[in-house]
């Protein structure tokens, strides 16, 4: 149980080397419970300020998460609210059976890397009536991960819910039967997002997008199989992470880009199996909107779909 609120120190200098890449931490257990209504502040303006996302003139180094469980099985996260992480704020790393709901999590918009949720290499998992606020995504789905469901999330701000990045580095990932719906979005600088570095390789694949709605987001739909997140520009490479059997059913709303649904797929692994059912997005002054398909191959559209992906190749 965690009740009342728990401060992290507001100094780099208290935070030692072997733990700086973690506040709490659980490690290899099972049937753990964690919950009680509490909150974990982990006072993270010192990194935040001393970010080379912040301030370009200093190196990239390491920042704490507040909140990890790794290898945990059969776990229950819930009634907590973190705030203000140094970095991320939930990791979920290799775990199995998880239930993760009634969480608040909140960090300025400006603040750099602090992810709401993260799961990396877990499967079973179940994310649920929580509310996000960050500077990142607020739910980021990546390598290793099967059987996630999202349900009953707001987003916002932050970057919005996103499958990836994958492929770092030529770097291998999968990332499998994930649905996320019933989510509001409001302020997001991206919607519902798969991003994947070029080089990688494996796959992103059955994918639902459902039952969301939109209010001011940035890139409301978008797929970005060229996603580069360097200092030192990417360069094009043939080797793509695929991107396949993704679904968008159901997504309403106002965009504050005149490109509301954006796919940049690779001219080698182009995105396949995509389908687009009763989408309506629309910029809240002029109720236009644009779409940009590139590389998209053997997708459909369904029902009343604006606006309509006019590149996508159907065969």
């Amino acid at each position: 149980m965690i009740k009342g609120n728990l401060k992290a120190p507001s100094e780099r200098a208290e935070w030692s080397s072997e733990d700086v890449n973690y506040w709490i931490k659980f490690k290899n257990v099972r049937h753990l419970t964690v919950k009680g209504g509490g909150e974990l502040d982990g006072s993270g303006q010192i990194w935040w300020q001393n970010s080379c996302k912040i301030n370009k003139s200093l190196p990239c180094l390491d920042a704490p998460t507040a909140l990890v469980f790794h290898r945990c099985e059969k776990l229950r996260v819930s009634d907590l609210t973190i705030r203000d992480s140094q970095k991320f704020h939930v990791v979920f790393s290799q775990c199995a059976n998880v239930k993760a709901f009634h969480l608040t999590i909140r960090a300025p918009q400006w603040s750099p890397n602090t992810d709401g949720i993260h799961v990396t290499g877990t499967q079973d998992i179940m994310i649920f009536n929580c509310f996000i606020g960050t500077g990142d995504d607020c739910i980021s789905i990546v390598k290793g991960s099967k059987n996630v469901y999202v349900k009953d999330i707001v987003c916002g701000p932050g970057h919005g819910i996103s499958i990836g990045s994958l492929g770092k580095k030529n770097s291998e990932a999968h990332v499998s039967n994930v649905v996320v719906e019933k989510a509001t979005l409001i302020g997001t600088t991206n919607g519902v997002r798969i991003k994947t570095w070029q080089g990688g390789y494996g796959y992103a694949e059955n994918i639902v997008f459902q039952d969301i709605f939109m209010t001011n987001v940035s890139n409301p739909i978008i797929i970005n199989q060229h996603y580069c997140d360097s200092r030192k520009p990417c360069y094009q490479q043939n080797a793509a992470v695929a991107v396949r059997g993704v679904r968008y059913k159901n997504i309403r709303g106002t965009s504050a880009t005149d490109i509301s649904v954006n796919f940049n797929c690779s001219s080698t692994v182009p995105c396949r199996d995509i389908g687009l059912q009763d989408i309506s997005l629309v910029t809240p002054h002029s109720f236009k909107s644009l779409s940009s398909c590139i590389n998209v191959h053997s997708a459909e559209e369904a029902g009343t779909v604006f606006p309509s992906c006019n590149g996508i190749k159907n065969q």
